[in-house]
């Protein structure tokens, strides 16, 4: 028999009602519940939970500087002009000395943040690795759930460890720039496996078809495609020795139905120029995900995690909060210190008390 959702209190389920009637402030009431985790936000979660999985989420990711609040905004307003509704949840760093964030994107996206099919929540990391905020999985289930079309949710712009946005979103783009140094370097550390499409942006600056040409390279070796129509060099005829380059352009231009080579896609986003060709192959990809399986594996993978997260922190709660631990905790820790008991003795009665405890609560 599966688990009864927690009741719902006069006051959320106006507030449903509210969220139902596709009122904003309803709408930005709830993010804010979730996101703070404020009393009866399981019960509330719980309640859209069934109207879930309809939205399309996009990551967009990559280093500071490279444009993707910009390219954000120019991928809305297509959107917008094909008559599709967008969230957006833009991440900022939370400062380690005030605990406080610039949350600066609504200034970044003005010329979107007062269409009425735009939604635009910012949210602080408040010490989250991984270039996300903990609460930007629920937050966009809200705006999945609120009926809009598309989700996007932008990173930090932290560059190598923002891997956690793979987990959050079902399209990854990984955006670089012709300034972000050393590319190969730059794409080793996850970015490489995490990217379903690479977008260089800022790419009428000089250094753009190079970097285009790294990431194409790496792609290539990494999917070991193999193409004979590679260029002469210095009197060689390569034209004999695979490119596996533009094995993998010529590989991520058109459908892919059993495995995905990231296209590489130059973008002025500034000047909205490639944003056509983007959205396309965020299409493709999507086409992709469903006819592979891959959309419900990736989709049943999140819901894994987040299930894992709930337990936990309400293991946290109900357990590390109980009086009584934190008791025999500190009563223990003379003994710890003398040596005549350890961390790990310590931690195995932890685990049997707190049996008893879950026990009494189930019960």
């Amino acid at each position: 028999m599966p688990p009864v959702a927690p009741p719902l209190t006069p006051v959320l389920e106006r507030l449903l009602a509210d969220f139902d009637a596709r009122k904003p402030a309803a709408l930005a009431r709830v993010v804010s519940m979730v996101e703070n985790q404020r009393d009866g936000f399981d019960a509330l979660l719980a309640a859209l939970h069934p109207r879930i999985g309809r939205a399309r989420r996009i990551g967009i990711t990559g280093p500071p500087g490279a444009g993707k609040s910009t390219l954000t905004t120019r991928l809305t307003r297509a959107y917008r002009e094909a008559g599709l509704t967008v969230g957006i949840v833009a991440v900022d760093p939370t400062s380690p000395f005030t605990g406080g964030a610039l949350l600066g994107d609504r200034i970044r996206m003005e010329e979107v943040a007062l269409d009425p099919g735009v939604f635009i929540r910012s949210l602080a990391t408040r010490g989250s690795l991984g270039g996300l905020s903990s609460s930007t999985r629920v937050v966009a289930d809200v705006l999945d759930a609120f009926g809009f079309d598309r989700v996007l949710l932008e990173t930090v712009g932290v560059g190598q460890s923002e891997l956690d946005i793979a987990r959050a979103a079902e399209s990854t783009l990984v955006v670089l720039v012709p300034e972000s140094g050393d590319s190969i370097q730059t794409l080793k550390a996850g970015l490489m496996e995490i990217a379903d499409l690479f977008a260089v942006n800022k790419a009428d600056r000089p250094g753009a078809d190079r970097v285009r040409n790294d990431i194409e390279l790496m792609l290539g070796m990494r999917s070991g495609l193999a193409l004979t129509h590679a260029p002469a060099h210095h009197g060689v005829d390569l034209g004999t020795i695979n490119n596996p380059g533009r094995a993998a352009r010529a590989a991520a231009t058109g459908e892919q139905e059993e495995h995905w080579v990231p296209p590489v896609l130059r973008t002025v986003a500034s000047k909205g120029e490639g944003i056509a060709e983007l959205i396309d192959a965020l299409d493709r990809h999507f086409r992709y995900l469903g006819a592979s399986g891959e959309l419900t594996r990736r989709r049943r993978a999140r819901w894994r995690e987040q299930i894992l997260e709930v337990a936990e922190q309400r293991l946290r709660r109900r357990v590390w909060g109980d009086a009584g631990i934190q008791a025999f905790i500190e009563a223990a820790l003379p003994d710890v210190e003398a040596g005549t008991s350890t961390p790990f003795g310590i931690a195995d009665e932890l685990l049997r008390r707190g049996a008893g405890i879950l026990t009494r609560t189930v019960t």
